[in-house]
């Protein structure tokens, strides 16, 4: 197995098991998705947290948090949040809006950490990353033992029937003076992106691979993890999920 390279260096092996511990720690990364929309995410929040009726001062656990725009607006909305990811580079940039009731720490998904949560968050597609089918078993596993008796649980995917119905195969974004050129395909169960760019007279190119899971396959996991899958929604206003035609798959859990 081909070993990571340094995170700001020219290619990442797409056959690498931790492929995301690189790439997600560029800053090319946090420059092709600045365009993210902000208020969407927010609008999610207001509507989860709604519809979850999580208690005043809720211990809010925000995994694979990125830069943590989930995590501080959580924490605006008066939750007691901590968020984590593998990205050291992110933690460090998120840890910027640190108080008594936000907290920022690099962990591993696939680990539990010891407090206990009202509620856990994995947002935008942050999970099915790893090679080996059992750690994404270990990672809900996780989860379910960081969840207070009362807690629940939230996965937010791609609903990967509708991605496969409209995958865009090749496309070209400039971000920043940058020409991003992005190759998408679907092999051994997989998705994969290819982002291939040149700057300051250097040649990057990165590999994005997410585990196609449908949700048969979570509700398979799920299962044999010893959880309780309570509802599915389709997109961030919580609409019904739709198996051809939702853009997301929102698991509620616990």
């Amino acid at each position: 197995m081909s070993k990571i390279v340094n995170p700001e260096s020219q290619v990442v092996n797409p056959k690498s098991e931790n492929w995301f511990a690189s790439w997600f720690d560029t800053t090319y990364y946090h420059i092709l998705y600045k365009e993210r929309n902000y208020r969407e995410a927010q609008l999610f929040m207001d509507n989860l947290t709604l519809y979850l009726n999580l208690p005043e001062h809720a211990k809010v656990l925000d995994l694979a948090c990125g830069k943590g725009r989930h995590s501080i607006y959580l924490n605006q909305l008066g939750y007691d949040v901590l968020g984590v990811d593998l990205s050291e580079k992110s933690i460090v940039e998120a840890s910027k809006n640190a108080n008594d009731t936000l907290h920022f720490q690099v962990h591993d998904m696939r680990e539990p950490l010891e407090a206990k949560f009202d509620a856990i968050f994995n947002l935008f597609t942050s999970f099915g990353y790893f090679e080996n089918e059992a750690d994404h078993l270990k990672t809900l596993i996780s989860i379910k033992e960081n969840l207070s008796e009362y807690g629940f649980a939230v996965i937010d995917f791609m609903n990967v029937n509708h991605v496969l119905a409209n995958l865009i195969p090749e496309e070209t974004k400039n971000v920043e003076g940058i020409d991003f050129h992005i190759k998408r395909y679907h092999i051994d169960g997989y998705i994969y992106k290819e982002i291939n760019f040149t700057d300051k007279g250097e040649n990057y190119n990165f590999v994005e691979k997410v585990r196609a899971f449908t949700l048969e396959d979570f509700t398979r996991m799920m299962d044999e993890a010893g959880i309780f899958l309570l509802d599915t929604f389709g997109d961030y206003k919580l609409k019904k999920f739709l198996k051809k035609d939702s853009e997301r798959l929102i698991m509620i859990f616990k």
